[in-house]
């Protein structure tokens, strides 16, 4: 497994940032309590490696490796939430055959604590996505999808809290529009509420209702859109007030190192993407020094 270092090199990355903000930074700054988080993104039924004599990703990913890669970190750090960013459906023949079924069982056994919903897990239709539910252990996150004349109403939650070492972590999920990229027959009455104003009522209230100490987003939206119309993570953190790390889907993209923007507060959020198939695992380190100050850093690891 090789390792890509991404630590920021810039000013507001580099320095700790005070309440309510935090700063990419390196490990020279630890502080008393650290919680990693990990993620993927579009693995799209990707369960074995990719062929020796691919292209492209020759000889990488498969969910055993990313298993053990998981079970060594968290070995390393009890104090680690795995996450994942949605399109789990939808890539290899496992999915034609199995529905999902086998995806799901495997997230669950790598002990997956949540992922938010994308497109293309609607590519067997609102009931099949359903009938794979009880195959998961772990919570499904959409926070802008209105189940609520659907099957699935009561099956997605728009936030889950979690709490490690005494800190307090809310995480949301945000999908992107299906309308155009999925046919209505299979999203069926699936109302799509605007991610924007659905991500400031989840931080607000994480924030202030429940005294979230990290807010996390699981987001399917892109990365970014030559379209600034088209809601992105990137615009995402930029219109938010109190969410400090976005976990990206959608675009495939391959970030070098997590993307650093600056809030409505002045604050930064950390926006990290690792690609497709599995091939990648995004690894953010938070450390908190106990008088309010955050700081982070993350590796990209390469299954």
């Amino acid at each position: 497994m090789k390792r890509r270092d991404f630590l920021s090199n810039t000013t507001a990355a580099s320095t700790f940032i005070g309440l309510g903000g935090l700063g990419l930074n390196s490990c020279a700054n630890l502080g008393t309590k650290h919680i990693t988080i990990l993620h993927t993104n579009d693995v799209h039924s990707h369960i074995d490696p990719f062929p020796t004599s691919h292209s492209h990703y020759a000889n990488l990913g498969g969910i055993a490796r990313r298993a053990a890669l998981v079970d060594t970190i968290r070995n390393e750090n009890p104090n680690t939430l795995l996450f994942d960013a949605g399109d789990i459906f939808q890539g290899t023949p496992y999915f034609n055959f199995y529905g999902g079924e086998l995806e799901f069982k495997l997230m669950s056994k790598l002990k997956y604590d949540a992922a938010t919903i994308g497109n293309h897990d609607f590519d067997n239709g609102i009931d099949g996505l359903l009938a794979q539910v009880p195959n998961a252990t772990f919570e499904l996150l959409s926070a802008n999808y209105d189940f609520s004349n659907t099957v699935m109403d009561g099956f997605a939650k728009p936030y889950k809290i979690y709490l490690i070492d005494g800190i307090k972590i809310g995480v949301y999920g945000i999908g992107i529009a299906l309308d155009g990229l999925v046919t209505k027959r299979l999203y069926k009455e699936t109302q799509y509420l605007n991610p924007y104003e659905i991500a400031l009522d989840m931080e607000r209230n994480l924030k202030e209702a429940e005294n979230c100490d990290l807010i996390i987003c699981l987001s399917h939206l892109g990365y970014d859109y030559e379209r600034p119309e088209r809601p992105s993570d990137t615009q995402l953190a930029q219109r938010t007030y109190q969410t400090n790390l976005i976990i990206g889907g959608h675009t495939h993209t391959f970030l070098d190192k997590p993307d650093v923007r600056t809030n409505k507060n002045g604050d930064s959020v950390l926006i990290n993407q690792v690609g497709a198939f599995g091939i990648n695992v995004g690894r953010i380190d938070f450390y908190f020094d106990g008088q309010n100050n955050t700081s982070a850093n993350g590796v990209s690891i390469s299954v």
